[in-house]
């Protein structure tokens, strides 16, 4: 039985699989891990799969259309994100038309959260999978397959013969998962490996897991609330292990490897174990990965023995009452100690820093971008709150009155960028994303810091393919606004808007910042 796994056609280089989708300005395009590794179960029980992502391999809908036309799937696997819900939907009702009875589920966060309301975007959807969809999606081909009742398979949600939707009992998480096939392998059978970038990696860069799950609840956090759980449930080191010795027998034009957990720091026992084994082993794929700043620096420094060049760290804010609010479960004080041994044992840091959350105010944000300043992180992105349903963050701003819309297609911009849709405390969702913008540029152009950049490049030149390649996209968003108001520039929070000028009040400090 023949089944199609779609990534759906949607805007140039959308990055649908990432936890906040969207465009991204640095040209950054994420692999469609979750469908990757949904195929390779399919694969594992004998299905003809065919995995498609249409984004990244530039394929539009009329593309989609003609294959599925001649490959004639029994079965669809759509994937689907809170931006493009619409569009989604519109594939898959396209598909129904031209493959008459082939049967369409649709997966991920979105889904998960809101399942009845997705079915009832139109009949074209049968079917919804909710959370890991691994073996729920591998259950209903079988179904397809040789026949059964769609009432069986856990995790399923779906719409009975009276057209009632139906929610089947929750699929419990995968716990072995080292038997699940390796994504890489999936990846050398179905996908490019250059039609993916990571502006924080070198390049090419494979993405894989290591584990599913993340033990801390910071609220706005997408797969740990709608896909994962908060269960941090990991392969064996050795499995992992096998996984880097296959890339790089594999793929010899890759560079880096990004292990894609919500933080694999979480168990610091754990990723001693596995720097222990990719050291025994004698792996020589440079490799990150995403973690909290609370990192020690034994662990540091054996994971830089192993291969590690960089952590993707969520600072997040530098006010502590907003990191409270966030339930980040870290303190400034913490952050300055994990750069430090960061530093000592010769690892870089990407540092992550959000406008908009519970809390915020304008000295809240003039206090993240001084923070920003002060860890000298080697890049950094700054990024306003993104909320999407089934996330304690979405709730927080629908119960307050805060979402400034609840059409799905608002939460980008025509373009395809993030857009904020939430406002609160005296600062507008437009003035959210123009005071990331201003901290990006304020951030980036430093003279200290564009010179370090540049000295990075005669230093490594193994990291100028990576600088040159990012800053390509990246620039032209740098000196532009995300949001132009009036047909103008975007006001920052303390911005004339016209002259270009800083005004007074909390942006002297930021100006002294600048100017460092």
């Amino acid at each position: 039985m023949n089944v199609l796994m779609l990534n759906p056609p949607f805007h140039p280089r959308y990055s649908r699989s990432q936890r906040s989708p969207a465009v991204i300005k640095s040209g950054v395009i994420y692999y469609p891990i979750w469908l990757a590794y949904a195929t390779g179960v399919l694969e594992q029980d004998g299905f003809n799969v065919r995995l498609i992502d249409a984004p990244a391999a530039g394929y539009d809908t009329s593309w989609v259309l003609s294959f599925a036309g001649e490959f004639r799937p029994r079965l669809v696997v759509i994937e689907t994100s809170t931006p493009s819900i619409h569009n989604d939907v519109a594939v898959a009702e396209a598909l129904k038309s031209r493959v008459p009875g082939v049967f369409v589920l649709l997966v991920g966060p979105h889904v998960s959260a809101l399942p009845e309301e997705t079915l009832r975007l139109s009949p074209a959807v049968d079917a919804v999978a909710r959370r890991e969809y691994d073996y729920t999606a591998r259950d209903v081909a079988r179904l397809l397959d040789g026949g059964g009742d769609l009432a069986g398979i856990p995790g399923l949600s779906y719409r009975n013969e009276d057209g009632e939707v139906v929610h089947n009992a929750d699929r419990p998480p995968i716990e072995d998962l080292d038997a699940l096939p390796f994504v890489s392998q999936v990846y050398k059978r179905h996908l490019r490996v250059e039609n993916y970038f990571y502006s924080i990696t070198r390049y090419p860069v494979v993405t894989i897991l290591a584990g599913r799950g993340c033990p801390y609840r910071c609220i706005y956090c997408l797969w740990p609330q709608t896909l994962t759980g908060h269960k941090y449930r990991k392969r064996s080191p050795a499995d992992v292990a096998g996984e880097f010795e296959f890339i790089a027998r594999a793929f010899p034009q890759v560079k880096e490897v990004f292990i894609e957990d919500d933080t694999l720091t979480a168990d610091q026992e754990y990723v001693q174990a596995l720097a222990y084994e990719l050291v025994r082993r004698g792996n020589r794929l440079p490799f990150s990965a995403n973690s909290r700043p609370d990192v020690s620096y034994e662990t540091l420094r054996l994971l830089k023995q192993a291969g590690l060049r960089l952590l993707c760290v969520g600072f997040e804010s530098g006010d502590q009452r907003v990191l409270k609010a966030l339930r980040k479960g870290t303190t400034i004080e913490q952050f300055y100690e994990f750069r430090a041994a960061a530093r000592r044992a010769g690892v870089l840091i990407h540092g992550c820093f959000m406008a908009g959350s519970p809390g915020e105010t304008r000295e809240s944000l003039d206090q993240t971008l001084a923070l920003a300043m002060r860890l000298r992180p080697d890049t950094a992105q700054f990024f306003p709150l993104m909320v999407y349903p089934g996330t304690e963050a979405y709730r927080w701003a629908q119960c307050h009155g805060y979402l400034t819309t609840e059409d799905f297609s608002e939460w980008l911009t025509p373009d395809g960028l993030h857009r904020s849709v939430v406002s609160h405390s005296g600062l507008s969702a437009e003035e959210l994303v123009a005071w990331c913008d201003y901290a990006r540029r304020a951030f980036y152009l430093r003279p200290r810091y564009v010179l370090a950049k540049a000295w990075e490049v005669i230093t490594h030149p193994a990291e100028a393919r990576r600088m040159f390649k990012a800053a390509g996209v990246f620039v032209k968003y740098l000196f532009h606004p995300s949001l132009p108001k009036d047909g103008g520039r975007a006001k920052t929070p303390g911005h004339t808007g016209e002259s270009g000028e800083l005004d007074g009040g909390g942006d002297r400090g930021m100006t002294a910042l600048v100017e460092r």
